[in-house]
């Protein structure tokens, strides 16, 4: 019996049945053409600029700049939080792609909820006021003391120390001596800790890691939709997170011009800033976490938990 026809029928009918792939969605980088490839990241980053505008982005770190009275710093801030969303982003990201790894709907749940509390928790420090005292306890422009002492502070990417006093001035310490002994701190330290001090690095840092670990998820499924080839996916992640960086760099420094202009000027003015960033932050807290807690279900028995 002549088997060829059959052989031949069973191909056919598995070709029919098998999926089938639309070259302009599924992208298999093997031999695909480098124009093509660039294409693809340059969307990529352009994307994660577009990540960096979700409005819990915008609340967190408005809430976050709303206290700043430099445009640099404020630029520093949001090159922060999108490092520290970059980095969970790659992390979460590189294990599902590579790994497989799968993240239950409780525990995808969990991580948006966090979100949510991370903003009630910025609302309430601002509308308290208790983020101003934070960044003077951990933070101080001058540390309390009296009498003659060695003061520390930094002039651009240098620090500097000086004999200094809190009482009458003395006329014994020029404006040469002043700048008299430079210290060059370590490299690692110079941008953008030496302008912005641990606690307000740490801050925006801790923050975008936050909303990294809630987005994870839904951009590396995106990016497995997208891109076959594991390493260049993984590479994708990165360009991603460049382009968060940019992103929320570039709408910190937006955020950061009207709130040094009313600081300067409105003392009012920037006190409504203020209170309303705390407020919108707050309202928005409050309405993520019963969303997540109780119409997806995080404290319910049926969580239901589709990544965005």
């Amino acid at each position: 019996m002549d088997c060829e026809p059959c052989f031949a029928q069973a191909s056919e009918y598995r070709a029919n049945r098998e999926p089938k792939v639309v070259s302009s969605v599924t992208l298999d980088l093997n031999g695909f053409p480098v124009t093509s490839v660039l294409f693809i990241l340059g969307i990529g980053f352009f994307l994660g600029m577009r990540h960096a505008t979700d409005p819990d982005h915008v609340v967190a770190v408005s809430t976050i700049v709303s206290r700043e009275r430099s445009i640099p710093r404020a630029g520093w801030i949001g090159v922060l939080w999108g490092v520290g969303h970059t980095l969970t982003i790659l992390m979460v990201g590189a294990a599902i792609i590579l790994f497989g790894v799968v993240i239950p709907p409780r525990l995808g749940l969990t991580l948006e909820f966090s979100v949510a509390l991370m903003l009630i928790l910025l609302g309430v420090l601002n509308l308290s006021g208790a983020m101003h005292w934070l960044s003077h306890r951990f933070a101080p422009a001058h540390p309390q003391h009296h009498g003659t002492h060695s003061h520390l502070h930094s002039h651009g990417d240098y620090a500097h120390v000086h004999p200094h006093s809190h009482g009458a001035p003395t006329g014994n310490i020029d404006c040469a001596e002043h700048h008299s002994t430079e210290v060059e701190p370590p490299h690692w330290l110079r941008a953008p800790f030496v302008r912005l001090g641990i606690f307000h690095s740490l801050r925006p840092l801790l923050v975008g890691i936050v909303h990294g670990l809630a987005g994870s998820a839904a951009v590396a499924l995106l990016v497995l939709g997208t891109i076959r080839e594991a390493r260049w996916a993984v590479f994708y992640l990165l360009v991603f997170g460049m382009g968060t960086i940019v992103g929320m760099m570039l709408m910190t420094l937006a955020f950061a011009v009207p709130f040094t202009l009313a600081g300067n000027r409105f003392a009012w003015l920037n006190k409504g800033l203020v209170t309303a960033t705390g407020l919108v932050s707050l309202v928005l807290g409050l309405f993520v976490a019963y969303q997540i807690g109780f119409v997806d279900g995080l404290f319910t028995a049926h969580p239901s938990w589709i990544p965005q």
